[in-house]
């Protein structure tokens, strides 16, 4: 009894001032690329999903992660010079000041990123579901990333096209 393969196309479709993808080269600047060298550990993404549930606190991010605290140290640090985190201080009563660490705008914005890594984790990595789901509290129905273009209209994988960015092409 031989298994059925199934492969599915999804590939984004090079508009034809971008020439062949060979003709590129490796210098060439990569949203893609960028962010993994902000978010490239395994403790970031890890440290900012915390931040998503709520975690403020250096000790609430040590024991949420199960990092070290040199390393919970280290990443708060690149998370917050990247302007990804902010440091806020706070202060218990009869206790000096510290530092809680807040999302910003720029931090917020990954929410979207790290949701659709959520839901390919469910479908991929635990087929009788994870433990927690993410849902819409006003309807109970699961949560998920889409790919919609900025006028709103849903987009398939079938309609992507990789173009040069017009206001990069107008700044020149």
């Amino acid at each position: 009894m031989s298994a059925t393969i199934r492969h599915m196309s999804t590939t984004i479709q090079m508009s034809e001032e971008l020439g062949p993808r060979s003709g590129w080269g490796t210098a060439i600047e990569c949203p893609m690329a960028s962010m993994f060298e902000i978010l490239g550990t395994k403790t970031s993404y890890l440290i900012m999903r915390e931040a998503f549930y709520g975690a403020t606190r250096f000790e609430e991010f040590v024991e949420r992660t199960g990092i070290s605290e040199p390393v919970a140290a280290a990443r708060l640090r690149e998370l917050t010079a990247e302007g990804l985190l902010e440091k806020v201080p706070y202060q218990e009563p009869g206790q000096r000041t510290r530092s809680a660490y807040e999302l910003t705008e720029k931090g917020s914005d990954l929410l979207p990123v790290l949701v659709a890594m959520m839901r390919w984790g469910d479908r991929w990595l635990f087929p009788n579901g994870a433990r927690v789901e993410l849902t819409h509290a006003e309807c109970g129905a699961q949560v998920r990333a889409e790919l919609r273009c900025d006028a709103g209209h849903p987009v398939p994988t079938d309609e992507l096209e990789l173009g040069l960015n017009p206001r990069r092409r107008a700044a020149r």
